[in-house]
């Protein structure tokens, strides 16, 4: 018997789409980097882009656990000397791209390189209810139901 590895070619990929009201930012994170890595299906090949595309809506509605939305700090460097700069959650959340910290989220646990660039691009997180890929027919995934632990009230 010889173990089946999937062809780019065989690759059946579907379009989902997720509700982030009121989920906790790294359980999310890490639901949506098994889809688009395509670890759910059992046709899964490591070095294969065998994932969905994935939608998220409302991301910026997430919730951080604990004290992470003051504390929690996001790094970036200008390229300059000493041109290191950061950012609390609670900054971004209120900013101009609040759904910058989801995309970030998945990022981190995604490969670094370039499948896993390839497969961040399967990802699309708008900061409200409305997105404009609704002629792909996306389903609905429930993370919410999936365990009690995925939501959280704000």
């Amino acid at each position: 018997m010889k173990t089946y590895s999937a062809k780019p070619a065989e690759v059946d990929k579907k379009w989902v789409v997720i509700d982030a009201n009121g989920l906790v930012v790294g359980r999310l994170a890490s639901l949506v980097a098994l889809r688009l890595r395509g670890k759910h299906k059992p046709t899964y090949t490591p070095h294969v882009d065998c994932g969905d595309n994935v939608i998220i809506v409302n991301a910026a509605k997430v919730v951080l656990t604990g004290r992470k939305v003051e504390r929690k700090v996001y790094h970036h460097h200008t390229g300059f000397i000493g041109g290191i700069k950061e950012r609390t959650a609670k900054s971004i959340l209120e900013g101009r791209f609040p759904e910058r910290v989801v995309e970030k989220a998945v990022e981190r646990m995604l490969p670094r390189g370039p499948l896993g660039r390839k497969q961040l691009g399967n990802l699309r997180v708008y900061p409200g209810a409305e997105h404009p890929h609704a002629a792909q027919n996306p389903e609905p995934v429930d993370i919410a139901a999936m365990n009690r632990k995925n939501t959280r009230s704000a």
